[in-house]
């Protein structure tokens, strides 16, 4: 059995222009070379309504327990304009040092250094006293509602139990080691619309202005702090994302206006109590100023932490030793697909320097390629002793 090379794997898979909901090709790809690693292979197609069926891979190698698994995600961002690259985002090449294109960090890399030391690790330890599984999609940069969390019920369903999973994502701000994540914080999205009467703007009197009811909302919104956080979460936020007034013209009030804002929250926090919270100074608020509304939220997915035991541990002993940095545990950053394997695992989340995601060049260092490999290829060692 021929040890799979992390780099040459990683152009393999960046050639792929999987971006969200296109796979290109990437699943069946990746399917193949597992299959060539004895991996048992299961590409599962989800779809919503009349949209494109998603794909996505469960891989698992052996039988019995315990069952480490990978999570990771093939699909992502669009690359922009090809002229602001260096290199065509779909044709990956080394420079100074670095591999560039787009997934080259976010994190088709970090798949492949898992995959290289998975191979390495088989070929050294055939009858190793466990299973190694892999679970891709190829919807984590979209909406997430065909990838991951369909993957995780199909999972309940057939009862295939997970002991532990690594989420390969990005988590190191400047440099490989430095932070694994242990949790992540909830994410709600809020559409609100507030509903005036519509008049000539020189008689205020004989219209009601939405946009004064909704400066007030977005105001007292922003005023209420949420929570001040814990030892393991920063405090919750809420951020407004747009405003919008559908009214060109200079001498009319506006019938309604809009509003889109998004609260990242911990574990303080539920969807359910802030959107209590939220409904309860829209009400307020509106009816004070005689003006209707309507809301509509988007649960992202609630926060959770994994209680670090002796897995994470392990990861952070493993990480030291090749890196000589000792990690921090952490919940900071964006939402990603750990919300839902929680549900099924304890997991935790350790990929590569997360600079230059989802930017012009996005890249990756070679001996963080190298390194991250190593990393993988330890923890396995570790794992199954």
């Amino acid at each position: 059995m021929q040890i799979i090379n992390e780099l040459t794997l990683s152009k393999d898979l960046i050639k792929f222009p999987s971006i969200t909901p296109i796979d290109a090709g990437a699943i069946k790809f990746l399917s193949k070379k597992l299959k060539t690693l004895g991996f048992n292979c299961k590409i599962l197609e989800f779809k919503k309504g009349k949209g494109k069926p998603i794909k996505n891979l469960y891989a698992r190698l052996g039988k019995k327990q315990p069952n480490l698994c990978y999570a990771g995600h093939t699909d992502v961002v669009p690359p922009g304009n090809y002229r602001d690259w260096t290199v065509n985002p779909f044709k990956p090449q080394v420079k100074k040092g670095y591999l560039i294109g787009r997934g080259a960090n976010d994190m088709k890399s970090s798949i492949a250094c898992f995959v290289s030391a998975v191979s390495e690790y088989i070929k050294k330890n055939k009858n190793f006293n466990g299973s190694i599984s892999f679970l891709i999609t190829g919807d984590e940069e979209g909406y997430a509602t065909n990838g991951t969390k369909k993957v995780v019920d199909y999972l309940k369903k057939k009862k295939e139990k997970i002991n532990f999973c690594i989420v390969g994502e990005p988590t190191n701000p400047k440099k490989l080691g430095e932070m694994i994540k242990i949790g992540r914080r909830g994410s709600l999205t809020a559409e609100l619309e507030i509903f005036g009467t519509q008049g000539h703007i020189a008689y205020p009197h004989l219209s009601n202005n939405p946009i004064n009811t909704l400066v007030k909302i977005c105001s007292e919104l922003k005023r209420k702090k949420l929570d001040k956080g814990n030892k393991n979460f920063q405090p919750s936020n809420l951020e407004f994302t747009s405003l919008n007034v559908d009214n060109k013209a200079h001498n009319v009030i506006p019938s309604s206006a809009k509003t889109q804002f998004n609260v990242r929250y911990n574990n303080l926090q539920t969807a359910s109590k802030l959107k209590r919270k939220i409904n309860s100074i829209i009400k307020k608020i509106s009816k004070k100023n005689k003006c209707n509304y309507k809301v509509n939220y988007l649960e992202n997915g609630d926060s959770f932490l994994t209680k670090p035991g002796k897995n994470i541990f392990l990861a952070r002993k493993v990480i030291k030793k090749i890196t000589k940095v000792n990690p921090i545990f952490s919940t900071t950053g964006g939402t990603s697909d750990a919300r839902f394997i929680k549900k099924i695992a304890p997991c935790l989340e350790f990929g590569l320097v997360n600079k230059t995601m989802h930017k012009v060049d996005e890249c990756v260092s070679l001996k963080d390629l190298s390194n991250l490999k190593k990393i993988y290829y330890n923890f396995l060692i570790e794992f199954f002793k």
